[in-house]
């Protein structure tokens, strides 16, 4: 079976394209620029089109050439997704690996939601294709979406003091509830559509909504750890 030119979750090292040819200077170069010219599109007007023949056209290529490195428009995205997502541990996961202390719990819960609310304002459009790929059953979609919140749901059961492999305690799912109202919450705030539905200054309003999402982050951790004591006494 000839190798993909898409690299996995992980950001392991491509080697060969579709075809099974090994990727030289020119072929590692020739996908960077499919790459940068979807980079492009992404970053333009929300009316322009993300295809794969309108990707072709911005890096100047043959449809025959960008078949060699990309199957269709999932596997494109997903080679896009994967960098944005590594940069996630340095904008907000990173933070949920060090133990939050009680006295600073309030501060990282607040720093964590509008950190990773930053993070989706900055990637708004492909993280927004990502999840409308996801809820239209799109399967290689749905399991990256999985695979990059899953790790994210441990840490905040961790941060409860529970155990992250117990996926049916309450700690996993208060972490699990908790995850995904607050992704909600930044999903619908960074809709390009957002502001037209706010009579007044939506900026206060995702602050004031973000700041609700902090102090419900805070009470299901102090919550969950005080039950986790409990449950070890």
């Amino acid at each position: 079976m000839a190798n993909t030119a898409v690299s996995n979750v992980d950001g392991g090292p491509l080697s060969h394209n579709l075809q099974g040819q090994r990727l030289g200077r020119k072929g590692r170069g020739t996908r960077e620029r499919i790459l940068a010219a979807t980079e492009r599109l992404l970053a333009g007007p929300l009316d322009t089109p993300i295809s794969l023949s309108a990707v072709a056209r911005e890096a100047s290529l043959g449809m025959t050439t960008l078949y060699l490195y990309f199957s269709d428009l999932t596997e494109l995205l997903l080679a896009v997704l994967d960098p944005i997502m590594r940069s996630a541990e340095d904008r907000y996961i990173g933070d949920l690996r060090r133990r939050w202390p009680e006295e600073e719990l309030a501060g990282h819960c607040r720093r964590f939601v509008e950190a990773y609310h930053g993070f989706w304002e900055q990637h708004s459009r492909i993280l927004h294709l990502r999840n409308s790929y996801a809820d239209n059953q799109d399967p290689r979609m749905i399991e990256y979406r999985i695979e990059t919140t899953r790790p994210m749901i441990g840490l905040l059961v961790k941060q409860m003091d529970g155990d992250p492999a117990a996926i049916l305690s309450p700690s996993f799912g208060m972490a699990t509830t908790l995850l995904t109202a607050i992704e909600r919450l930044v999903t619908i705030s960074t809709d390009a559509n957002f502001p037209s539905l706010m009579v007044e200054d939506p900026k206060r309003h995702v602050q004031t909504l973000l700041g609700g999402a902090a102090r419900l982050l805070e009470i299901g951790i102090k919550d969950r750890r005080t039950a986790e004591a409990m449950a070890r006494s």
